[in-house]
């Protein structure tokens, strides 16, 4: 591995570790403010309005750094990332709170820039290699995160921010002194209106067969935002979880989806199919998530973990399904059809399943998951139709 590619996933590793930190712990630092019990459609507010942010401006970063290089904007993103740490280390208001989580959704550009980087500095024929490497540290560092936040909790509820900036800070210099220039040409024509996502989504009409598997993808990444709004006030609520706790858990299971997403998808591809992967990732999510519903001890959850996180097996085997119906000319379209899949998923579900959450929080706050679990039935007949048989006609 180049000397180049080792600093990218060190900057992505570090960056994760900025993100986790302050995970288990902004439910606390909103109720610590507000002393609401509406904290979970708060929590709901504050992610719609960063992946609203990233939604709007990801794409302009994007080509920004086709115009100035990834250097660049790899640092303006790592920059707005301590800006809202900061934020939250030292504001007392909600207001406050808006406008930091305002920049870090405008400047969020980190993953999709370094996978430009990627593309820039690597073989084809290596690409995916370091696509999974890169997975791995973003991982790696939420798992670390996660359980260090809880543990500086202990000690002070802001200390996890402030520890976020500091540590965001550092990998700014990081990348400022030692990571190179990739780019060495520059788009000077491209223009910004076709990297519009609106016109990305009406794009996808033209690709046939591809449209009920993109449905699909949103509906997964719909779910994944339910971990980040609900997941904290669940264990507090259930198991009267400290931010300790809260931090384990969820270090535990990045751990367990790190172990699969490396060495699951492709055997599970291989032995099983693509559409049965996918069928048996769905098939653990829902088994997992009905323990969680009915739990009445958090070592319950814990003993869950590994098969909760065989569930992610099916999300790599989903966009492999997606990209055997695209052609090699149209695989830049779909690839940015996935990425405002992801930002518009983003955008809507935190304020969906915060409301949901709130309508179960006092009667049975496990309620939340079967919801999950009725949500991913949906899914199920249009894998099976998307993915039938075509029977040739003679």
């Amino acid at each position: 591995m180049n000397r180049s590619l080792f600093i990218i996933f060190a900057t992505i590793a570090l960056d994760a570790i900025g993100i986790g930190l302050i995970f288990p712990i902004l439910p606390l630092l909103l109720q610590d403010m507000t002393h609401s019990t509406h904290i979970a459609v708060y929590m709901g507010i504050l992610a719609s309005l960063y992946a609203a942010m990233q939604f709007i401006f990801s794409p302009l970063l994007g080509a920004l750094s086709d115009r100035w290089g990834r250097r660049p904007v790899l640092l303006i993103s790592l920059a707005g990332s301590a800006v809202n740490y900061l934020f939250l280390t030292f504001s007392h208001s909600l207001i406050l709170l808006l406008v930091g989580r305002i920049i870090a959704g405008i400047t969020s550009a980190n993953m999709a820039v370094a996978s430009a980087y990627i593309v820039d500095v690597s073989q084809e024929n290596n690409r995916a290699k370091y696509f999974g490497l890169i997975n791995a540290m973003f991982g790696a560092g939420f798992i670390i995160g996660p359980v260090l936040g809880g543990f500086l909790s202990e000690y002070g509820l802001r200390l996890p921010f402030f520890a976020a900036a500091i540590l965001t800070g550092l990998n700014l210099l990081f990348a400022y002194f030692v990571l190179p220039e990739s780019r060495k040409e520059t788009l000077e024509n491209k223009q910004l209106s076709t990297l519009n996502p609106f016109k990305i989504f009406a794009g996808i009409s033209s690709i046939r067969g591809v449209l009920p598997l993109v449905t699909t993808f949103f509906i997964f990444s719909a779910i994944g935002e339910v971990y980040g709004v609900c997941w904290a006030l669940w264990g507090h609520d259930t198991f009267q979880w400290s931010g300790f706790w809260v931090g384990l858990s969820l270090g535990a299971f990045g751990l367990c989806q790190m172990l699969v997403q490396i060495f699951i998808p492709s055997h599970a591809s291989r032995l099983l199919g693509n559409r049965n992967a996918v069928l048996a990732g769905i098939a653990c999510s829902c088994l997992a998530l009905a323990v969680m519903a009915f739990a009445q001890n958090g070592w319950m959850i814990f003993a869950i973990m590994p098969i909760f996180a065989l569930g992610s097996m099916g999300t790599p085997s989903l966009q492999a399904l997606a990209s055997q119906k695209v052609s090699a000319e149209h695989q830049g379209q779909f690839q940015g059809v996935i990425a405002s899949t992801v930002s518009m998923a983003s955008m809507i579900a935190p304020m969906f399943f915060s409301t949901l959450y709130f309508q179960f929080q006092e009667k049975w706050p496990g309620a939340i998951w079967l919801s999950v679990i009725l949500i991913y039935l949906i899914t199920l007949p249009i894998i099976l139709y998307s993915t039938r048989p075509v029977v040739q006609q003679r």
